[in-house]
């Protein structure tokens, strides 16, 4: 597991495994959502990232009844 130390300006390091695994680059702009009391940053893809990237899931599940439609 990676550790970060926050600095007096509240700034941390992205290490740099998590970096390129997720092609993280500089400048690139991250959602921060908190969510079970910790810390997600999620990469801001752009449209052309983006197009594609759920082909091929499997959206044959149930849904709950107040989700049908």
């Amino acid at each position: 597991m990676n550790t970060v130390t926050v600095s007096p300006k509240y700034q941390i390091v992205i290490p740099k495994k998590p970096r390129e695994s997720l092609n993280i680059r500089p400048g690139q702009q991250l959602h921060v959502i908190v969510y079970n009391g910790r810390i997600e940053l999620i990469p801001v893809m752009s449209i052309d990232e983006a197009y594609g990237f759920l082909e091929g899931m499997n959206t044959s599940f149930e849904r709950e009844e107040e989700d049908r439609v």
